[in-house]
């Protein structure tokens, strides 16, 4: 090991105390130090091992450091790491077409980022680019797209959806005013009444707010298929098409935000797993095979990005990123992890639905793909929130070595979202701590399932 390695590993406990108090950390549940990952697991500077459930931030969709990702890497550093985005280089060139392919059918031009929110923010100048006369873009309740001054206007974070101001609101002077329209939250319907199609009925309020809640024509509309940091809230097919048809009439661009749901959604994109086509697809977190790499795919017809320094960053072509990319997704397709992404979520799913057999305070497990989220909930007639209870479902599944997330705008929602390659051998495990913890927290014993 080199010399410097083996000094930052070998700090001592004092060591470490001392130099943590230089770090800043903005945001993230506090964890453990951890030193060393395999395959679904992490080890900490203590040696305890986890079965990490979060897949860090969602983005290990192969785990940790897997043989060929690593391998990729040291031979890649032998020629090159960073390039001005000016500079082509044949890793950008080659993942821009492999990511091209992959999408539907007329998504053939890809620009680069350092991460989401940069993304996200490109997705909205294509938007003003293809409206000139137009300035309002528009997101969802609950939505999160990350902390970048423009993202975080348009997130849940600078709202009180939290129930108190956090995030964004420290920064009001910076940001620009988002109108929202509801998501398909369905087991809390966010909009009064009773409806029989509750998921169209939620889209059909974008359309108003359209007709008489902006001023001017609209820019965009971005929408998460699946709201991750919400808790879990996946959209509908019918919800889709009618925000589709909503942006088709009043002429405003469809942005996806699939930076969650790109492969871990059980396919390419949501986009395909939904049948809905956008104007602009936002892809990032694991798209980089474990390092930082995010992108916007737009389609065939609408004005792209130019070169007048619209769009600039000077990380912005990572060539070390583009191979890991590369390889995850031959390593995705060779060894057809999008169908073990099927099967496990749904196995994961369909046990966690028999637990709430057991266990009422289980008010809905929402799946697909292996995006699962857990709500908890009082069994009365308003559905009461359980927030402590699972915060203490996960502290108590860290202390039996499993690391579990929670939902952002909802902590009383328990997320399950391990690595892509996780087995069916993992899986028991990780279901049989949860319902270790799930029994301890509401003091009953489970029925085997």
């Amino acid at each position: 090991m080199d010399s410097l390695l083996e000094k930052i590993y070998s700090l001592s406990p004092a060591e470490r105390e001392d130099c943590a108090r230089h770090v800043m950390l903005g945001g993230g549940t506090p964890g453990p130090t951890m030193v060393r990952g395999q395959g679904v697991r992490l080890q900490d500077v203590d040696g305890n091992w986890y079965i990490d459930c979060t897949s860090q931030s969602w983005a290990m969709y192969l785990g940790f450091s897997h043989p060929e990702i690593v391998q990729v890497m040291k031979e890649h550093c032998e020629y090159i790491t960073h390039i001005h985005q000016g500079f082509h280089t044949l890793t950008r060139l080659y993942l821009s077409r492999e990511i091209s392919r992959l999408l539907p059918e007329g998504f053939t031009r890809v620009s680069f980022t350092p991460g989401g929110g940069p993304s996200i923010e490109s997705a909205m100048k294509v938007a003003l680019l293809n409206r000139p006369n137009a300035h309002q873009i528009l997101s969802q309740y609950d939505s999160y797209h990350g902390t970048t001054l423009g993202a975080m206007s348009a997130s849940w974070h600078s709202t009180h959806a939290a129930g108190k101001y956090v995030g964004g609101s420290h920064f009001l002077p910076l940001l620009h005013q988002f109108a929202r329209f509801p998501n398909p939250y369905l087991l809390r319907l966010p909009i009064p009444g009773t409806h029989e199609e509750p998921d169209v009925a939620c889209a059909e309020m974008l359309r108003t707010i359209l007709e008489r809640g902006i001023n001017g024509p609209p820019a965009g509309v971005i929408v998460e298929p699946l709201q991750a940091s919400a808790g879990q809230i996946p959209a509908t097919t019918g919800y889709l098409k009618r925000v589709r048809e909503i942006c088709d009439e009043f002429g405003a661009i469809l942005i996806f935000d699939e930076i969650q749901t790109f492969a871990r959604i059980g396919e390419y994109t949501a986009s395909e797993y939904f049948g809905v086509t956008p104007d602009v697809i936002v892809l990032g977190k694991g798209l980089g095979g474990g390092l930082p790499l995010s992108c916007i795919v737009i389609r065939d017809g609408l004005e792209g990005l130019g070169h007048d320094v619209q769009e600039l960053h000077t990380f912005a072509s990572p060539t070390l990123s583009h191979v890991t990319s590369l390889k995850m997704l031959e390593i995705i397709e060779r060894d057809n992890v999008l169908e073990n992404t099927r099967r496990m979520g749904a196995y994961i799913g369909e046990r966690l639905n028999a637990l709430r057999e057991d266990f009422p305070e289980i008010a809905e497990v929402r799946q697909v793909g292996l995006h699962i989220g857990v709500e908890f909930a009082r069994p009365d007639r308003n559905l009461t929130p359980l927030p402590s209870e699972c915060q203490a479902v996960r502290k108590e599944g860290m202390k039996k070595n499993v690391i579990f997330g929670l939902g952002g705008a909802r902590p009383w929602v328990l997320k399950v979202k391990p690595p892509l390659i996780v087995s069916q051998d993992e899986v028991d495990q990780i279901l049989s701590v949860l319902e270790e913890c799930i029994s301890k927290v509401f003091k009953r014993t489970t029925v085997p399932v």
